[in-house]
């Protein structure tokens, strides 16, 4: 009889619990005995355990194997624990020796020739073990330099589980290196070719609320006919937003790596990341779920940087609901019968719409084929309680022939960005304080105090609150971007001016 035990690493969510698995070798009839809450993928590791390790050229005794996976009221998925499976048992079996097993977090995927793949989320597993007082950890080598970006871990890369039984004295030959399949792993990092914003000819006011967005990271709303830029203009929004912090690239980095498209040859996502779904996305694909423990969408992906949705009228209007919630809090809550996971979600939402379904409603809209009811039934898609959390309502009209040849307005991406980090820059030092970083971070209540008794400020936005022009959410959306307009401007707090333009773009200039 006997028992080895080592370490894993639960991942529910992007929140990392330490597991501790136990392998029990018993003088009865053999068997192989998995507890602790696995999910199917994880209850086929007896398999690809037994096989690996015959492919490896041990011998398991013939016993009654019990694995508990503790604590076993966790719910577990995934092929991560077959490394620490393997460990656990040939400890137990007397094959390798029990010296600093436990204090070892072992992770990765076996294959049935022995080789370890790589899996997904490795980043905050580690992260995890690491802010559980664990300094060791063993990693699928092709997830190692992906560990490797956690600081004061001592990391191991195996190609094989070969390589790690023989750390641990275990009596094998150890196979050269033939290479590790990818696992099914998506290798794929934040957009960088998203060109510049010289590229887009005219669209003065567009632009001005472009900048505006990313200097307070504000949500946007483009309304327009096909073909006026809508689309260029939002894929060159990344490249005005200044660098991810430490903090914030790691908190980026670790999303990606429980979605699998992260490449970690290319170290931490230092720059903010642009998604874009295409409008027949379910609402799993756009705010995460699946099978199982939910896995993050396209929502968490674009945490700290852009999620896009082009065409936005065509997108269900469950996606479109489902982005309430982490409009106001900056966080996703996917619950599921297998458990609930929390996965950050504090993006600028693009959004680009046609007037109407065909596309020509804009202005005065004489060549507009479509009936009054169509376009009201079109844009109607696009819920009230959602347009009310979208700071920015711009309209984009068609580039005119004069348009074109004014270069007063080709401003590249380089020279709007030193304006935009400026203001954020003005922005971090006033919200210091209070924590925020962003002026879209802020509540209104704040926003107020800032002001004082300069009510006289307020006088446009309260007449449009009693027109009933604005929701007291809208109100607050438009203080939000007043300061924004003073930082960008380099003023110490808003002035009237600043109220109006404010409310101009939040209203598409309609209403005031």
């Amino acid at each position: 009889m006997g028992l080895g035990v080592t370490l894993a690493v639960c991942l529910v969510g992007m929140t990392g619990h330490l597991v501790e698995v136990e392998a029990h070798l018993a003088a009865s009839v053999p068997g192989f005995t998995l507890v602790g809450l696995p999910d199917t993928s994880l209850a086929e590791s007896r398999d690809r355990v037994r096989a690996a390790v015959a492919s490896t050229g041990l011998v398991l005794p013939q016993r009654k194997v019990t694995v508990n996976l503790s604590p076993a009221s966790l719910p577990k998925s995934g092929s991560g624990y077959d490394l620490a499976i393997a460990v656990a048992m040939l400890a137990g079996a007397g094959l390798v020796r029990h010296e600093g097993l436990a204090r070892t977090v072992h992770l990765g995927e076996l294959g049935l020739d022995g080789r370890v793949h790589p899996v997904r989320g490795v980043l905050p597993a580690v992260a995890a073990a690491a802010a559980a007082g664990v300094t060791r950890v063993v990693v699928p080598a092709a997830n190692a330099a992906e560990a490797g970006l956690v600081p004061g871990m001592e990391v191991y890369g195996a190609h094989r589980l070969a390589e790690v039984v023989a750390r641990y004295g275990a009596d094998v030959v150890v196979p050269p290196d033939v290479g590790v399949r990818p696992g099914g792993l998506v290798t794929a990092q934040v957009r960088t070719d998203l060109g510049d914003l010289s590229d887009v000819v005219g669209q003065a006011s567009a632009r001005a609320a472009l900048e505006v967005a990313a200097a307070g990271g504000h949500h946007l709303l483009m309304v327009g006919p096909p073909g006026t830029g809508k689309t260029m203009l939002a894929q060159r929004l990344p490249g005005l937003l200044p660098a991810l912090t430490e903090s914030e690239a790691i908190e980026v980095t670790s999303v990606h790596s429980v979605a699998g498209t992260f490449d970690a040859s290319r170290g931490l996502l230092d720059r903010p990341p642009f998604e874009d779904p295409h409008h027949t996305a379910t609402p799993a694909a756009v705010v995460g779920g699946g099978s199982g423990t939910p896995r993050p969408g396209a929502a968490s992906r674009a945490h700290r940087g852009i999620l896009f949705m082009d065409e936005a009228p065509e997108f269900s209007p469950r996606v479109l609901q489902t982005l309430r919630q982490p409009l106001e809090h900056g966080e996703l809550v996917i619950q599921r019968a297998a458990g609930s996971a929390r996965y950050p979600a504090r993006f600028q939402l693009v959004l680009a719409a046609n007037p109407c379904p065909c596309g020509l409603s804009i202005g005065k809209g004489l060549e507009c084929s479509c009936t009054p009811m169509a376009r009201r039934r079109y844009f109607a898609r696009l819920s009230g309680p959602l347009l009310d959390r979208v700071d920015l309502q711009v309209e984009v009209h068609p580039v005119t022939r004069l348009d074109a040849m004014d270069e007063t307005v080709r401003e590249g991406t380089d020279v709007v960005a030193r304006r935009v980090l400026q203001a954020r820059e003005a922005a971090r030092e006033r919200l210091r304080p209070a924590g925020w970083t962003t002026n879209s971070e802020v509540p209104g209540t704040w926003l107020r105090d800032k002001i004082g008794n300069g009510r006289v400020l307020l006088r446009d936005l309260d007449a449009a609150l009693d027109r009933g022009t604005l929701s007291l959410r809208g109100a607050d959306r438009v203080l939000r971007v007043a300061w924004t307009l003073a930082d960008l401007a380099g003023r110490l707090s808003p002035e009237p001016d600043d109220i109006g333009r404010a409310l101009m773009l939040r209203t598409r200039g309609h209403g005031l």
